[in-house]
């Protein structure tokens, strides 16, 4: 779905609009996702202020992990988590660690609400933000002991490449937010996009690499959306690449 007029005009989106990874953000939800989100939402889902745009942040919000999730402790960023699958297993894994997911689409919020319930998994929490103000200004700097970003949209048609998340313009912006020593790991079954990633983290100042395709990341699951790609014989590569201290 095209960019609507608010969020051409919003001064505070002007940073990097060639980043913004999404498409859509709103969505019908089914009766038990509205289920999930009436009776959890407001506990797991960050009441984020706004900006002009329903993605947006406000100037000067900045988060408190410890305050969100009750606790200190490492905190994973999932960028575009979608509908929650390899969150909410990730979270089941490593109890011991907080888990922060960006997700864009409502509908896929909810869904992650679900299977959250199902599980009785509570070291998450979900905003409906977009990646660049979210690096930008809303997490605090060195707040976060590991980026993931789990198949982005690949923008595949060449006119819209400019608007891939993983770019140049991103790398200092999650150097910002990684601690010394953070992980940023990256998985994509677009391989135009694949060779890509692996340019720019190899590229990437401030982080060191392989300079190689990595091994698949064992706390990954198979979700639907990557099966569908093994399905269709595309590759899955993954790409890593860790924060060097200042």
């Amino acid at each position: 779905m095209p960019d609507s007029a608010e969020d051409r005009r919003d001064p505070a989106e002007t940073f990097r609009r060639e980043i913004v990874s999404f498409t859509r953000r709103g969505g019908r939800l089914t009766e038990r996702q509205q289920d999930a989100w009436d009776a959890i939402a407001d506990r797991f889902v960050v009441d984020v202020p706004r900006g002009l745009t329903s993605t947006s942040v406000a100037e000067g919000f900045t988060l408190d992990p410890a305050e969100v999730f009750g606790r200190s402790a490492p905190l994973v960023l999932e960028i575009g988590s979608g509908r929650g699958e390899s969150l909410v297993h990730a979270a089941l894994e490593n109890p011991d660690t907080d888990f922060l997911g960006l997700e864009v689409y409502v509908p896929g919020v909810a869904q992650t609400l679900v299977s959250m319930r199902h599980s009785e998994v509570e070291n998450i929490r979900l905003a409906v933000v977009d990646a660049v103000p979210a690096l930008t200004r809303m997490l605090p700097a060195q707040s976060v002991d590991e980026v993931r970003v789990w198949f982005p949209d690949p923008w595949h048609k060449k006119r819209h490449q400019k608007r891939r998340l993983v770019t140049d313009d991103v790398v200092p912006l999650v150097h910002r937010v990684l601690r010394p020593g953070g992980a940023w790991r990256l998985a994509t079954d677009w391989q135009d996009y694949a060779d890509q990633m692996l340019e720019v983290v190899g590229r990437a100042e401030g982080f060191t690499t392989s300079g190689d395709w990595a091994e698949r990341f064992e706390g990954r699951p198979v979700t639907r959306f990557e099966a569908k790609g093994i399905a269709k014989g595309r590759m899955i590569r993954d790409i890593s690449a860790t924060r060097m201290p200042a």
